[in-house]
């Protein structure tokens, strides 16, 4: 007898945790330039981070990893961690913030059912700021499967969201 298991449809992943080598180099990269809003600090070691009131939606933490090296890019851990956001203009409107503070980006993808954009915390940790098209448009199999795939994002089309 199988033993299947199927999370619940409405299950959404809460936060995610960070560790980080300085607390206000990355409260200053998450909050200053990401716009997120800090809703708890603990001492001067911890800062729980969140838009829109939530309790948190990024922890982020000094506790083993105080002035430590950055994440490694050929290591396991974390890939990255996206951001979504609501609308395709708000995707425009931080990827405009983040292009006029030169804050370096690593990619630009359009994958069918996203539009994304690529960079890295201070502390190497991979982000994807990405906006999904509404679901009715996302691309399909001849048999009705997802195909997602990753194409060059037109940072011109995005930019029109501004206009």
């Amino acid at each position: 007898m199988e033993d299947k298991y199927t999370i619940p449809k409405a299950t959404r992943i809460g936060h995610v945790h960070l560790k980080v080598a300085n607390l206000q180099r990355s409260i200053d990269f998450y909050c200053d330039l990401l716009g997120f809003e800090v809703t708890l600090m603990y001492g001067e070691e911890a800062a729980f981070i969140s838009a829109g009131g939530y309790h948190h939606h990024i922890g982020l933490n000094t506790w083993f990893s105080k002035n430590g090296s950055k994440a490694q890019k050929h290591q396991v851990g974390l890939f990255h961690t996206a951001l979504l956001y609501p609308t395709k203009k708000d995707l425009a409107i931080i990827y405009q913030r983040l292009k006029s503070k030169n804050y370096p980006l690593t990619g630009f993808s359009d994958h069918g059912v996203s539009l994304a954009i690529y960079l890295d915390d201070p502390d190497g940790n991979g982000i994807e700021l990405y906006w999904d098209r509404p679901k009715e448009e996302w691309p399909k199999k001849s048999d009705g499967r997802l195909q997602m795939y990753t194409h060059p994002l037109s940072l011109t089309d995005l930019l029109k969201e501004l206009d």
